[in-house]
């Protein structure tokens, strides 16, 4: 049991310590890193070697950003054998829409309920 929170928690870390270089060695900003993050994981996923990386690290691949990508190309993939060109579109949406939308509802409620400070 402690050797899956170990190696969960190094997966993880190294997934933190990409981005993290990118920030400082490659001077990139959030987005970029993000973004990059982002298709990273798509593209493992779409070579297949993201689902071995889950088998292994359990949360430490699924919590990092680039699990997010990983899930639209697994949803895209799986509806695109299902429905054709339009399921690619339909299971990105699926697979991901309870994120997406809990990102927007938290978002939301904290724009609500806390003051934004501004530059001066």
């Amino acid at each position: 049991m402690i050797s899956i929170f170990i190696t969960s928690f190094i997966v993880g870390g190294l997934i933190c310590v990409v981005g993290q270089l990118l920030f400082d060695v490659a001077k990139l900003t959030p987005a970029h890193t993000l973004c990059i993050l982002v298709v990273v994981g798509s593209v493992l996923d779409g070579f297949g070697l993201y689902e071995p990386l889950i088998d292994f690290a359990g949360a430490g691949a699924t919590i990092p950003i680039t699990s997010f990508g990983n899930s639209l190309t697994h949803g895209a993939m799986a509806e695109a054998e299902k429905h054709g060109f339009i399921g690619v579109l339909t299971g990105m949406f699926e697979v991901t829409s309870s994120g997406i939308s809990a990102a927007i509802l938290f978002g939301f409620i904290a724009a609500f309920i806390f003051k934004a400070k501004g530059k001066m």
